[in-house]
């Protein structure tokens, strides 16, 4: 008749069984995939990596491509150093009740205080603290007068054919 094994060989069998497939399949190293050597750890290696800053942190916290904003203040600023220029800035209150300096691009603008626009994500290189961009041809900011390239990006209309 079947004898039944003992309980403690059981257990055994199966802490045997568990440690072959650990080290068996991969019989190169005695560490597993996860884990750091003792040296790594000493080294400072295996360390988790930061977290990447947000370029455009009050549109990231509202997981929004645009928001819209009304226009506090419509100023000018000086770019960094190897530049010189007055580059046209807004102090914009978002949907989200943050207050944020974007960038109005190309050249004129019709913004001023109470407008509402639109405010996209990314830098003026050369201004500090300007991480925003304004949308021309959305909303009360119009478009750049008598543009011919790069229309779509200074929302300008197509112009007409003259007649002949």
């Amino acid at each position: 008749m079947f004898m039944k094994k003992p309980l403690i060989f059981r257990s055994i069998q199966s802490s045997i069984n568990s440690f072959k497939q650990l080290f068996l399949s991969r019989n190169f190293t005695s560490t597993s995939t996860l884990s750091a050597t003792y040296n790594q750890v000493l080294r400072g290696c295996r360390k988790a990596r930061k977290a990447r800053k947000a370029v455009s942190p009050a549109l990231r916290v509202a997981k929004a491509p645009n928001l819209k904003g009304v226009c506090v203040k419509v100023e000018t600023t000086k770019p960094k150093k190897p530049n010189s220029a007055e580059r046209k800035v807004a102090r914009v209150r978002l949907s989200t009740g943050k207050l944020v300096t974007a960038y109005i691009p190309g050249e004129g603008h019709n913004a001023q205080q109470h407008s509402v626009v639109l405010v996209r994500g990314g830098r003026c290189q050369d201004c500090p603290g300007v991480r925003y961009h304004l949308v021309r041809g959305a909303l009360d900011l119009g478009g750049v007068g008598n543009r011919q390239t790069s229309r779509s990006k200074y929302g300008t209309k197509k112009p007409k054919k003259a007649a002949i």
